[in-house]
């Protein structure tokens, strides 16, 4: 398939029951929460989640994790090293040639022609910035989230602790009760041209998406507590688009039935669409 030619938007429904979607370091580990009270799970985290899948769909990444590293290298500078096309421009310094720097890392990763990436690597001539076409907002909850925080403890220790702490040392741990996010972003023409993102990657990113918490469970991602309830996706027939994103995004509405209290599941959200002329909309449940 060629270069992509049309605009895409795109958004997802994320439902979260007793997991902890995304935790922040800086405050003990909390899913994430905006100042209103609501849930947020950051585009980094979204980002590094469909990263995984594209690696579980073959695709070569440039930013893989720690836990999920398919190739051996202990680092970013190191996996740009040892690709034949684009550490030869690296290590020529001033010499090298940007553009075919730029091409290399498109055409090889397909993270990089996707997100875009910054290439600036301690005492390297060669400093280069590349934007991606895939675009992503951080994901929000529809309404305000309770989160429970629970003690644990440890039955044993992890080493002698001579006199220490005791095998039952305490700690917490949280979980949202029940959430509904909705994961919003597009797909810019122009910048697909310049990095060769094609049609294909689109469906891939799409197939990603669907199929986000695949492979991603944990101890505070208990499999089956998150999910990709539907995947709405719009291809415009122009390369601007027929409408902005804003407008499209806003032409779902996705909130709480009138008579329900405390939702628990999704059943208690009405999901209605104000529909726009001539732009259709293909509508995909997760797996």
């Amino acid at each position: 398939m060629g270069v992509l030619q049309n605009k895409i938007d795109f958004e997802a429904i994320i439902t979260v029951n007793n997991a902890n979607c995304n935790g922040d370091p800086l405050n003990g580990n909390m899913p994430r929460i905006t100042d209103e009270g609501f849930g947020e799970i950051s585009d980094v985290c979204i980002k590094r989640k469909i990263r995984n899948r594209l690696m579980d769909m073959g695709e070569s990444i440039f930013v893989q994790s720690d836990d999920k590293n398919v190739d051996g290298y202990d680092s970013l500078k190191e996996r740009a090293d040892k690709n034949p096309a684009f550490g030869t421009e690296l290590k020529k310094g001033k010499k090298a040639n940007a553009q075919v720097a730029y091409q290399a890392a498109c055409q090889e990763w397909m993270d990089v022609r996707s997100f875009g990436q910054v290439f600036a690597f301690k005492g390297e001539e060669l400093s280069l910035g590349i934007r991606g076409p895939v675009s992503l907002h951080p994901a929000f909850s529809v309404d305000p989230i309770n989160i429970t925080t629970i003690k644990i403890t440890k039955s044993v220790n992890s080493e002698d602790t001579k006199g220490g702490k005791a095998s039952d040392t305490m700690g917490d741990k949280h979980r949202v009760d029940f959430g509904v996010y909705l994961l919003k972003g597009s797909i810019n023409v122009q910048l697909a041209e310049k990095t060769g993102f094609t049609q294909e990657d689109a469906e891939k990113i799409k197939e990603a998406i669907r199929t986000l918490f695949v492979n991603d469970s944990s101890s505070a991602r208990p499999e089956g507590s998150m999910e990709i309830h539907k995947l709405y996706w719009w291809e415009h027939n122009c390369k601007i688009g027929q409408y902005s994103t804003k407008k499209v995004h806003d032409s779902l509405c996705v909130s709480k039935k009138q008579e329900v209290s405390t939702p628990k599941s999704i059943d208690d959200y009405q999901i209605s669409f104000t529909p726009l002329e001539g732009l259709n909309v293909q509508e995909y449940d997760g797996l």
